[in-house]
């Protein structure tokens, strides 16, 4: 099969790396060929899979060893659970530039270095989702991911984050092939979660792909830095993520969305109770108004 490179994208806090690690090891359970790309500052993408408790990243490595351009594709990529391939871009010192630069440097440095050989099935690309800026969008902007998932919860800000991103993807799907691939709700428990996450999808064109249920066997599994897959196979838990995997192998509907405007958004979170009437909601205001 041809290689498919996926983005998943999700509000800080929603679970997107622990849903994209537990999603990788069922798909290589499958015998699928993978490489996870961490694309977030904070460098947990590859830790589950390589058991360890972060990954010494692109950046950091390319810092000591003077330049990117020192180094070799074996120093950054690490071999994890199910020969799974780790790789992490890292990001520059807080307060020092865009945290987005390690991105962009970690995926040229990847391609020039041959690391997407024929033999991959799947790349993922775990990317901080609250800002779709800089070298966060570069899996969207440069062609590189053409699938993009959403980690997403019936929590308002998780949604407002997913609208945000598909926001994102229209910019620069009309010069690209990148589309939304779908929605995967990483459940908060909340009322009617799964109806709204639907909704949601619905409104963007879309579908929920899965509907992961909250379940302390991915705590027990992560306490020992593992993926359920892999700490507990006969787990409940581990079959919602087969579940996910077999998904996402046979998802062929991606599709340009169609983003809420903010009344449309507040209209859906109304119908569904997280909003009331006379809420003083924060979408859509500025900082200043917020702090006021």
């Amino acid at each position: 099969m041809a290689l498919r490179q996926a983005a998943i994208y999700g509000k800080g806090g929603i679970g997107k790396s622990t849903t994209t690690q537990n999603l990788v090891a069922a798909l290589a359970e499958m015998g699928k060929k993978v490489m996870i790309v961490g694309c977030d500052p904070k460098a947990d993408s590859t830790r589950l899979i390589l058991h360890s408790k972060a990954q010494t990243t692109v950046m950091h490595l390319a810092a000591e060893a003077g330049s990117v351009e020192d180094l070799e594709l074996e120093d950054v990529m690490a071999m994890g659970y199910a020969d799974i391939k780790c790789v992490e871009s890292g990001g520059p010192e807080p307060g020092v530039g865009c945290a987005g630069r390690g991105v962009i440097t970690a995926i040229n440095f990847l391609e020039e270095e041959g690391a997407y050989d024929e033999e991959l099935d799947f790349v993922f690309y775990d990317v901080l989702g609250d800002v779709v800026c800089g070298g966060f969008a570069m899996p969207i902007r440069e062609n590189k991911a053409q699938e993009i998932y959403i980690v997403v919860s019936g929590e308002m800000m998780a949604m407002y984050a997913a609208n945000n991103i598909a926001k994102g993807i229209v910019k620069y799907a009309s010069s690209g092939s990148v589309r939304l691939a779908g929605l995967i709700c990483n459940s908060r428990n909340t009322d009617r979660e799964d109806e709204l996450i639907e909704a949601l999808a619905n409104r963007l064109g879309t579908t929920m792909i899965h509907f992961v249920p909250r379940d302390n066997a991915v705590q027990h599994a992560e306490i020992r830095r593992m993926t359920c897959i892999e700490y507990d196979p006969k787990a409940n838990q581990s079959d919602e993520y087969r579940a996910l995997a077999r998904k996402l192998v046979d998802n062929k509907n991606f599709v340009v969305p169609t983003p809420l405007e903010m009344e449309d958004l507040e209209e859906l979170l109304m119908e569904f109770g997280i909003l009331e009437e006379d809420d003083e909601t924060i979408i859509g205001k500025k900082a200043d108004e917020v702090v006021a």
